[in-house]
């Protein structure tokens, strides 16, 4: 199995490098890797001259979904894994999760279990982070339990399904795991394969405040492209109501009158 692997960054060379060296420690060597410098104004673009191998692509900073995206068209494997610049893989990673697919074909994504290092200390991944594989859209709803760095896909899924919306600064990765768990089974290799380190002040979920106006506008792309009586429909609604509301009640904490008046709206028409 040719694996190619994509590895977004920006302004990370100290840690994209911590990155690259649990990819080269693999017991599977992918076919290729793939570093998307996203603009980045450090030394990322030197990172070549330690680990002359990869495939070094730099754009203008466009976010990591683009990145993401740009890695993914000038791949020439048939499966992608992907690798955060700030997360690292356990050697067996790649091995164990070509063999799960090997061993069933018609599956064409699976992930792993991760590992929460904060300060250099093991922390406990809370509960609703819980992995579960199969038919997984349901469980998928509230929160992205699905770490990129986790993942191993099949290209052809990205003809089906698309690929990363680049409208979305964050939760690109809710959005898509989303759009595959409708209709696709997701495997898991229930092991703690990926270790995601947690803290740093560039990381996407400390830049932006209410994570949930970004899986709100995930729930909305994807409800506006079901039918009348799909199964999912009421599933989907149930939940945006639920998050409308969560954003209601803490735009009406911090006195945000323009964020007031959208969830209310946002509310009541979801309602009728």
């Amino acid at each position: 199995m040719n694996i190619s692997v994509v590895i977004p960054t920006y302004n990370r060379f100290e840690v994209l490098k911590r990155a690259l060296k649990s990819v080269y420690a693999q017991s599977l060597l992918p076919f290729e890797v793939i570093v998307v410098d996203d603009g980045s104004s450090d030394d990322t673009s030197k990172i070549i001259d330690f680990f002359p191998n990869i495939k070094y692509l730099y754009q203008k900073n466009s976010g990591v979904s683009s990145a993401r995206n740009f890695g993914i068209r000038h791949s020439t494997s048939e499966w992608v894994a992907f690798l955060d610049s700030d997360d690292t893989w356990h050697q067996d990673k790649l091995e164990k999760q070509a063999l799960f697919h090997l061993q069933n074909p018609k599956v064409l994504i699976s992930y792993t279990d991760e590992k929460w290092m904060r300060n250099n200390k093991e922390v406990k991944v809370p509960k609703k982070y819980k992995k579960v594989g199969g038919e997984i859209f349901k469980d998928s709803l509230s929160h992205c339990i699905i770490a990129p760095s986790a993942t191993l896909m099949h290209k052809k899924l990205f003809s089906k399904v698309g690929f990363f919306d680049e409208d979305l600064e964050v939760c690109e990765d809710y959005d898509l795991w989303l759009r595959i768990a409708y209709g696709h089974h997701i495997g898991l290799i229930n092991e703690k394969l990926i270790t995601k380190y947690g803290g740093g002040v560039d990381q996407l979920s400390m830049k932006y405040w209410g994570m949930d106006r970004f899986r709100v506008r995930a729930l909305e792309n994807l409800l506006a492209t079901l039918s009348k009586d799909d199964k999912i429909k009421d599933m989907v609604i149930k939940t945006l109501l639920q998050k409308y509301d969560l954003l209601l009640k803490g735009a009406k904490k911090h006195g945000r009158v323009d964020a007031i008046r959208e969830y209310e709206s946002r509310l009541e028409s979801l309602k009728v």
